[in-house]
């Protein structure tokens, strides 16, 4: 088993910045990919990104793009998403989850997730 644990969550402004943490336990070795998705309040989880360590490759949601940035930091096995130029529609509970196959933009490709960490932006 492998267990997620996701810190950074916080309330911001518009056009602020926060950094995500996710420490990883466990079987770690046994997944291939993690990212990190995000629920905002009353709609259904979002795919925001995923980073394959092995091969340094990353993916991110077009919403995000060129204001995120995944990290993983093997040694210490964390995962980390540092969020710029924040906006409103950022808001919802943010989760790391790390899979084995699968779409990257899928729920059912990741087969373990944290808790999760509350992302709040205001106008």
């Amino acid at each position: 088993q492998v267990q997620l644990v996701e810190s950074g969550g916080d309330s911001v402004q518009a056009g602020g910045s926060l950094r995500l943490s996710c420490a990883a336990s466990g079987y770690t070795s046994s997944t291939n990919y993690m990212g990190w998705f995000r629920q905002p309040p009353g709609k259904e989880r979002e795919w925001v990104a995923t980073i394959w360590p092995r091969d340094g490759m990353t993916r991110y949601a077009a919403s995000v793009k060129g204001r995120f940035a995944i990290s993983q930091n093997s040694a210490k096995n964390t995962l980390h998403l540092q969020m710029n130029m924040l906006q409103p529609d950022d808001t919802g509970r943010y989760y790391c989850v790390a899979g084995i196959s699968g779409l990257q933009y899928s729920p059912s490709a990741y087969k373990y997730w944290g808790q999760g960490t509350q992302v709040t932006v205001s106008p």
